[in-house]
């Protein structure tokens, strides 16, 4: 019998299963797709993350990918204005053990796999899709379509993780939670190789350009040598609904009106940056509630990690963070042998629970404060050159 299956084999799974090797323990891994490939682009990678990521062994892999921000800063979309500004570099590094990184979203996920697959205590299996399970008394029986020819495959595990996303078949079965909903939000990605940008245009820190309905976040990635760019927007009026996805196909027309439409009152700068930019992919912001208690995620011998337990609107740039934090309490807690298997993933999901309900919370929250506009747009500029770093450092999150 396999100890831990995991379902899914995105950052969540992949960290989970080196986090369980480096904890002395083998799993089984399993991956719907065919082939792992890039999906998304940048990632902002604070401290908390870093540490985790150092501790598992991956410092120096690291270091030949990411990007180090030399500052955070607050922009206004309109005006160009810096509102406020948050040294990075050496001294936040001191400050909290590790530095502030950005990194490609594929970058990341190659250096995880290698170190799993390097570590060879982990059976990682693609083209393999869980169809259902059942939890019986001494384990979990799961029934997985696997291969081209979907042949079925019988797997008993002594406990089940699922991190296989907000769509998550693992959490469907399971849970009698409501389905994903559209929050009306879109999120347009690029990257673009800086070198191909005017100087002017091209960054070495974390930028977010806040303006009525929408913001734009730009930073290196690549160790500075692309610029990747995210701009989010709050349509407002009658909108088309979108399949959810990360990289939908949209008509290059309809990009372009969408585009200019929103940067039509921006600064000079933004404007020349989006128009610098010829590819974008489009994804619909979709989520769910946030999470109430420990039952939502973990149950009996079944357990639910990152986006399928919580998922994070990227408000805060906390989705990969936190699905990491989760795969490193998950294996410090599966060592308590003393414990049976379910007591192992209550204690895991009581102490994540709430900590992944207040990043929640504060994502949405920043959704409102980035976008704001009247009296209350006003107010977060006058708050934001009064009390700057005090507002972009949080010590709350990156201490953790």
């Amino acid at each position: 019998m396999t100890s831990l299956a995991i379902i899914g084999a995105g950052m969540g799974g992949l960290s989970l299963a080196l986090a369980m090797h480096r904890a002395g323990h083998a799993c089984e891994l399993y991956e719907r797709a065919a082939e792992l490939t890039e999906v998304g682009a940048g990632i902002q990678m604070g401290p908390h993350v870093m540490r985790r990521l150092y501790a598992w062994g991956l410092k120096d892999a690291l270091q030949e990918r990411i990007a180090r921000p030399l500052t955070l800063q607050a922009r206004d979309v309109l005006s160009g204005q810096v509102l406020a500004s948050l040294p990075l570099g050496r001294t936040f590094e001191q400050r909290y053990g590790a530095p502030y990184a950005t990194v490609h979203r594929a970058d990341l996920q190659t250096v995880l796999r290698e170190a799993v697959e390097q570590g060879g205590t982990t059976k990682l299996q693609l083209h393999a899709t869980c169809m259902r399970w059942d939890e019986q008394m001494d384990g979990v029986s799961l029934e997985l379509q696997s291969g081209p020819s979907a042949s079925k495959v019988q797997i008993q595990a002594a406990a089940l993780v699922g991190a296989d996303g907000l769509w998550s078949r693992v959490r469907s079965s399971g849970w009698s939670l409501p389905e994903p909903a559209a929050t009306g939000h879109l999120a347009y990605r690029a990257m673009v190789p800086q070198v191909l940008l005017p100087e002017r245009l091209r960054s070495q820190v974390v930028t977010v350009w806040m303006g009525p309905h929408l913001h734009l976040v730009t930073y290196p990635v690549r160790q500075g040598e692309w610029l990747n760019v995210v701009l989010l927007l709050q349509p407002q009026g009658p909108q088309r609904h979108m399949a959810p996805g990360w990289d939908l196909t949209r008509e290059p027309q309809e990009v372009a009106a969408d585009l200019q439409s929103a940067m039509r009152r921006g600064c000079t700068f933004v404007r020349d940056l989006v128009g610098m930019i010829d590819h974008w992919r489009v994804w619909p912001l979709y989520g769910r509630g946030i999470v109430a208690g420990p039952d939502q995620m973990a149950r009996g011998r079944v357990a639910l990690l990152g986006d399928a337990a919580h998922p994070m609107l990227p408000y805060l740039a906390q989705g990969a963070g936190m699905a990491i934090e989760d795969a490193d309490s998950l294996a410090q807690w599966w060592t308590r042998t003393e414990l049976t298997v379910p007591q192992r993933l209550h204690r895991f999901a009581e102490a994540r629970w709430s900590r992944n309900a207040r990043v929640q919370l504060q994502s949405r929250r920043n959704a409102d404060i980035f976008h704001a506009t009247g009296l209350m747009r006003w107010g977060r500029d006058l708050g934001l050159k009064i009390m700057g770093q005090r507002l972009l450092d949080q010590p709350w999150l990156f201490s953790a």
